[in-house]
């Protein structure tokens, strides 16, 4: 196997190390494409490889560094883009077998911003078909497996970027998050994830630009390298009329805080409107003493979630009729059929309905700002099950309770898309059988830096993040990539 060491070093550390001359930018390449030649034929996170193009733009960045030219901040780092995510002249399938070879004539806003603070692409990184459920498979290039078992899921859409970070793939990753596919995948791989408040990261290009429900984000495998990539997706653009003026550089100051007198609302459902499998309710549950041992002051108390399921799916049909059906009309057949679902969905739906949903969230948002007038900070499961059997399109039953759709499942994260407020998923330990569980840092609108800061001093007192993956079992092997 690579150098564990190197491979599993922060991107703070590495990025140093670079411009240290401590190490070369290829050499640090050379490592992460070797974990990648070694692990990724069984777990299948990053597709679209482009080996030996970055080791070209890898010794391009060590030149760099001996000319003595100003560096970016993430200038030598690896990194692979969602595939969903638009890249000039790298193959986007968006896995879809529609869009097989796709290539994008350019790269979309949050990759050049991170190609132009010197992160190298080593390709893509595998997501659901138009990233649509929050479990990774697609007919393009089968299905992701969870790093710490081959048999689940690793969560989605943004399920190969996290696999790939917590096999030590590469040390910063990009995602997007609607329904949760930024926390779903960081909590089933112990990684972290970030969806920031609407704006923050600012998408362009979007159809949408003023819709809050989606939004784009990083991960890592830790608080601080979160905050670092955020320092550098951040920032205004005329082009996105929601994106904050806040200077980008705030994210990347130094995290560690007092939590002393700190408040915080703890819910394990969300005020009794999602079911938890009582094995991650009981595992979350005890984080509760963790901030009670930094100093909070913790209370069970909940916001008022009312109307936050018509508002998600009324507006997440109507963003999908809008975005797919044109390809509904064209080539039904090849869209897989939750997708048919969602779209037809947005079909049926009226203008009032529509109305109706916005302004349902809009009380919802009303209401959370004034919940966060009491607290400080608010904490939740970030997934209502652990990883599931990945040969399942999504868990049929939680706690006895039937889960009818593909989203069902998903509710104690969308449901926190709707509020517009910034949610971090932190590793918060394992269920009996080895397989992670994170915990949900919720903030007021943003409250951004708050949320890290919070999630940074909870992920130091427990340490939950640095268990690694057995990779021995992944060295070598195929388990197989075919969609269940």
């Amino acid at each position: 196997m690579p150098d564990d060491d190197l491979c599993f070093r922060s991107a703070r550390e590495l990025a140093a190390a670079i411009r240290d001359k401590e190490l070369s930018a290829s050499e640090v390449m050379r490592a992460h494409l070797a974990r990648i030649e070694q692990v990724n034929p069984a777990v299948n996170a990053v597709v679209t490889l482009r080996a030996k193009e970055a080791l070209d733009e890898a010794r391009a960045a060590d030149d760099l560094v001996a000319s003595g030219a100003p560096l970016g901040p993430l200038h030598g780092l690896p990194i692979a883009h969602k595939d969903t995510h638009e890249t000039g002249g790298i193959r986007t399938t968006y896995g879809s077998p529609l869009y097989a070879e796709h290539v994008p004539e350019r790269d979309e806003l949050l990759v050049h911003r991170l190609r132009s603070a010197g992160a190298i692409s080593i390709g893509k990184t595998n997501v659901p078909e138009f990233a649509a459920g929050s479990h990774t498979y697609n007919e393009v290039f089968g299905v992701t497996r969870n790093p710490y078992a081959p048999d689940r899921s690793a969560g989605g859409s943004s399920g190969g970027a996290a696999a790939a970070l917590a096999c030590g793939m590469h040390p910063l990753a990009d995602g997007s998050d609607m329904g949760g596919s930024l926390r779903n995948p960081a909590s089933f791989c112990n990684v972290v994830g970030l969806r920031p408040t609407p704006g923050r990261v600012p998408t362009v290009p979007s159809a949408l630009p003023w819709s809050t429900l989606a939004v784009q984000g990083p991960m890592a495998r830790s608080v601080s390298d979160v905050a670092l990539m955020l320092s550098v997706l951040a920032g205004v653009d005329a082009r996105s009329p929601l994106s904050l003026a806040d200077a980008p550089s705030l994210f990347d100051a130094p995290l560690d805080t007092d939590l002393t007198g700190l408040r915080v609302a703890w819910t394990p459902d969300l005020g009794g409107t999602v079911p938890v499998d009582p094995e991650v309710r009981d595992l979350v549950s005890r984080q509760v003493g963790v901030f009670e041992d930094l100093g909070c002051v913790v209370e069970q108390a909940s916001p008022d979630f009312s109307g936050a399921e018509y508002a998600f799916r009324t507006l997440r049909a109507w963003q999908f009729e809008l975005a797919y059906g044109e390809l509904l009309d064209q080539h039904r057949a090849r869209l897989k059929p939750s997708l048919v679902w969602n779209i037809e969905a947005g079909r049926r739906l009226s203008g009032p309905e529509v109305a109706r949903a916005q302004a349902l969230q809009a009380a919802l948002h009303q209401r959370v700002v004034g919940f966060f007038d009491e607290y400080d900070v608010l904490l939740a499961p970030v997934s209502q099950v652990a990883p599931f059997d990945a040969e399942l399109e999504y868990p049929t039953s939680i706690d006895g309770q039937p889960q009818q759709t593909y989203l069902d499942w998903m509710r104690s994260a969308y449901f926190v898309s709707m509020t517009g407020c910034p949610a971090l998923s932190v590793p918060s330990g394992f269920t009996g059988d080895g397989l992670p569980v994170g915990i949900q840092v919720i903030g007021p609108p943003r409250a951004d830096l708050d949320v890290l800061r919070v999630g940074h001093m909870y992920e130091t007192a427990t340490g939950h993040g640095r268990r690694r993956p057995d990779l021995t079992v992944w060295a070598g092997s195929a388990t197989g990539t075919s969609a269940g």
